[in-house]
C-alpha cells in the first residue's frame, strides 16, 4: 500500500505562519477535501506537497516511497504558447502514457503529411502500443479528453482561451494516472456534464485524491476525509463535507466554551491585580504570572467563525434594468437575439450554462459596459450598481488593507440604520484584527478577491452583478455571502457554475445554450439538471403479497423475551444519555468524540431493533 507522510511541516510567508509543525498521513484510496480561508495556505500546501515548492527547514518532513508520483493541477498554468495541446495532455511521467502520446502524436503528423519518414515512425509507434498492449490506455485518454471537451489536439496552448488551457492541464494530471492527484479547484471553467463525469472519475479513482474546491456538492459526494486548515493548525475529520459542519460545529462549540472560561479567569485575576497584588509578598508571585500569561494568551482560542454581515442598501426604486428586444454578437457568434428581460426589485437571477455562450457578456451589457448592437436598456434613476467581475480592479500592492476600504467609506451604515467602523466590518469579513494593516501585496490571490468584494458591498450598492463569485472565494467567505443576499433588499445577479451558490441564492434561471438560445426557468439548478437527465424507469412488475398468518401465542422463548424487553429499551435509553452527555464534557479530543458518536450510533441502531421487536410481540400479546 503507497502512502504519504508528512512529520512537523512548518511554513511562513512574512509574518504569518501557514504551517505550524503540521502532520499527517495520506492513504491509499483516500479522497480528501482541503478546506480553510483564503490566506491559509491550501494552494501552498499542494504546491509543497507536488515539490514546486518547500516547507521551512528540513525537507525531510514529507516521505514516500521512491516510485510514488504525484500529479499537481495548480490554479495557473504555465504551459508555454508555442506547445501543442497533444503535447500538453501528455506530458506526464507515466510510461504508458509516453508511449500513447509517441502514437497520437505519430498519427497526426502522419496525418498532416503522409511521407515515408512518417510512415516509419508511425510503424515503430504502432509496434509500441502493440508490445505494451497500450490500446486501452489510448482509449481512456481519449475518454477524458472527451468528457473535457477537449476535441483538437494539433492547435497550440496561445490559440486556447484560459478555461480551455485549464482542462487541458486538468486531462493532463488524470491522464497521468498518478498515485495522487493534488487538484486546485478542478470545477473551474466545467460545464455541468463535465463536473457530473468527472464526480463519478474521482470517485473511483484507484489511487489518492487531495483536493481544494468551493463546490460543496462535489466536495460532499466525493470526498471521505476533510482537511481544514485554521490559524496554521490542521484539523481532520472522517467522512464528507455534511459530516465535517456537524462536528466543524461541536468543535466550535469547545472552543468557545473554552475562550469564554478562559475571559471569565482574566476578569478574576483582574480585579485581584488591581486590588494591590504587586504590593504583596513574593509568595504570591505565581498567581501575577498566571495573570500575564492569561492576559498574553487571552485571544489564542481562535475559530472560523462566520460573523452576520448587515450592510445597509441604498433605496430602489420599482424601475431597475430592462432589455427590449436586444441583439448583440461578437463575429459571427450570436450571443442575444431579440432578447427581452426586466428586473425587479428583489430579483435573484442566476445566469448558468454553456462556456463561451455569453453569459459574462450579458453582464457587461447590463453594467454598461458594452452597447448593444440593437434594441433597448433602461436603467433605474435609483440604481446603485456594484459589479463583481472575474478580475480585481487594479490594487496598489503598497497600501494597507484598511487604507484600502477606507477610500470607499470610513464608517459603514447597518440595515438597523447604525454605524460600525472599517475595522469591524472586516472582521466580520473574516479579516482578523492583526491583518488590518497588511500590505494588499502581501495578501494571496483568494484575499484580495475577499477584499475587493468587500469593498464594493461597503458602498452600499442595490443590484448586484457578480461573475463568477465562486471561482476564487473559499467556503467561508461564500457562506457569509450568500447569508448576506438572503437579507439584501435589492437585486442580485449571478452568473456562476457552482451548483450549491445558485441553489442558495437564485430563484430564476437563465440557461444560455449558445448561438443566442436563453431558456428561462423558475426552481433550483439540481432541479434543472435532474430534469435534463433523466433516470430510464424500469418496469415494475407487481406481486400480490400472500397474507400472513398472524402467531397466535407466544412460543417460551419469545415469552422469556417479553418479560425483560421493556427494562432492555430503558437500558439502551439511559446508556445513550449518558453517551451524550459524555460528548458534552470531552473537550477537545476529537478522536474520543468520535468514538463516543460511533457508540451513540451503535446503540440507536439497537434500541430501533429493540422497538420493532416489542411492536411484533406486543401484537401477539394482544391476541392471547
Amino acid at each position: 500500500m503507497k502512502e504519504l507522510k508528512v512529520t512537523e511541516l512548518y511554513k511562513t510567508f512574512g509574518d504569518k505562519t501557514l504551517f505550524d509543525r503540521i502532520s499527517f498521513l495520506i492513504h491509499e484510496k483516500d479522497r480528501i477535501g482541503l478546506i480553510g480561508v483564503n490566506g491559509t495556505g491550501k494552494s501552498s500546501l499542494l504546491s509543497i506537497l507536488a515539490g514546486k515548492d518547500s516547507g521551512d527547514g528540513d525537507i525531510s518532513a514529507i516521505e514516500k516511497a521512491s516510485d510514488y508520483r504525484i500529479g499537481y493541477l495548480a490554479q495557473e498554468q504555465n504551459f508555454a504558447e508555442g506547445t501543442l495541446v497533444l503535447d500538453a495532455v501528455f506530458q506526464g511521467n507515466n510510461p504508458l502514457m509516453q508511449t500513447v502520446r509517441n502514437y497520437e502524436k505519430a498519427l497526426l503528423e502522419l496525418s498532416n503529411e503522409n511521407n515515408g519518414e512518417n510512415q516509419q515512425r508511425f510503424t515503430l509507434a504502432e509496434e509500441a502500443m502493440n508490445k505494451q498492449e497500450a490500446w486501452t490506455a489510448d482509449s481512456e485518454a481519449k475518454a477524458i479528453l472527451n468528457k473535457l471537451g477537449i476535441t483538437t489536439l494539433d492547435k497550440t496552448i496561445g490559440e486556447l482561451s484560459g478555461g480551455q488551457v485549464k482542462r487541458v492541464a486538468l486531462a493532463q494530471v488524470l491522464i497521468d494516472a498518478p498515485d495522487l492527484l493534488l487538484l486546485d479547484e478542478p470545477t473551474n471553467h466545467l460545464d455541468y456534464d463535465a463536473i457530473q463525469w468527472l464526480e463519478n472519475y474521482l470517485k473511483n479513482y484507484s489511487g489518492s485524491l487531495l483536493m481544494v474546491t468551493h463546490d460543496r456538492y462535489f466536495l460532499d459526494r466525493v470526498t471521505n476525509r476533510i482537511f481544514e486548515l485554521s490559524f496554521g493548525n490542521l484539523y481532520e475529520y472522517q467522512g464528507n463535507y455534511e459530516v465535517y459542519l456537524v462536528e466543524k460545529a461541536e468543535r466550535d462549540r469547545i472552543a468557545s466554551e473554552q475562550e469564554g472560561k478562559r475571559k471569565q479567569l482574566y476578569k478574576q485575576e483582574l480585579a485581584w491585580m488591581r486590588a494591590g497584588a504587586k504590593a504583596r509578598t513574593t509568595k504570591q508571585q505565581a498567581r501575577i504570572n498566571r495573570f500575564e500569561d492569561l492576559k498574553e494568551n487571552l485571544h489564542q482560542v481562535k475559530t472560523d467563525e462566520q460573523l452576520e454581515v448587515t450592510i445597509a442598501t441604498t433605496r430602489l426604486g420599482k424601475k431597475v434594468l430592462e432589455l427590449k428586444q436586444a441583439s448583440y454578437t461578437v463575429g459571427d457568434k450570436v450571443i442575444l437575439d431579440h432578447f427581452d428581460l426586466l428586473v425587479q426589485t428583489k430579483e435573484r437571477l442566476g445566469i448558468t450554462g454553456k462556456n463561451g455562450a455569453g453569459k459574462s457578456t450579458l453582464l457587461n451589457i447590463l453594467a454598461s459596459r458594452l452597447p448593444l448592437d440593437s434594441g433597448i436598456i433602461e436603467i433605474g434613476e435609483t440604481v446603485r450598481l456594484a459589479y463583481y467581475t472575474q478580475q480585481n480592479e487594479t490594487l496598489d500592492p503598497n497600501k494597507r488593507m484598511i487604507a484600502y476600504l477606507q477610500e470607499a467609506a470610513e464608517e459603514v451604515k447597518q440595515q438597523d440604520g447604525s454605524q460600525i467602523s472599517v475595522a469591524e466590518i472586516l472582521e466580520r469579513f473574516l479579516f482578523p484584527r492583526f491583518m488590518h494593516g497588511t500590505l494588499i501585496g502581501k495578501l494571496s490571490g483568494g484575499e484580495k478577491r475577499r477584499l475587493y468584494l468587500l469593498k464594493l458591498l461597503i458602498q452600499q450598492p442595490n443590484v448586484l452583478l457578480l461573475d463568477e463569485p465562486t471561482n476564487d472565494l473559499d467556503i467561508a467567505t461564500l457562506t457569509v455571502l450568500e447569508d448576506y443576499l438572503q437579507e439584501f433588499s435589492g437585486a442580485v445577479i449571478t452568473v456562476s457554475h457552482d451548483r450549491y451558490f445558485l441553489d442558495k441564492v437564485a430563484e430564476k434561471l437563465l440557461i444560455f445554450e449558445g448561438n443566442g438560445v436563453i431558456t428561462s426557468y423558475f426552481g433550483s439548478i439540481i432541479d434543472y439538471l435532474e430534469q435534463q437527465t433523466p433516470v430510464k424507469e424500469e418496469k415494475i412488475v407487481k406481486v400480490k403479497p400472500q397474507a400472513k398468518e398472524r402467531k397466535k401465542k407466544l412460543s417460551y422463548k419469545e415469552q422469556k423475551e417479553w418479560e425483560t424487553i421493556e427494562d432492555d429499551i430503558a437500558l439502551l435509553e439511559s446508556t445513550i444519555d449518558e453517551l451524550t452527555e459524555a460528548m458534552n464534557h470531552q473537550g477537545d479530543d476529537f478522536t474520543k468524540l468520535q468514538d463516543l458518536q460511533k457508540e451513540i450510533d451503535q446503540t440507536e441502531q439497537a434500541l430501533e431493533e429493540k422497538m420493532t421487536r416489542w411492536e411484533y410481540l406486543s401484537e401477539i400479546m394482544e391476541d392471547q
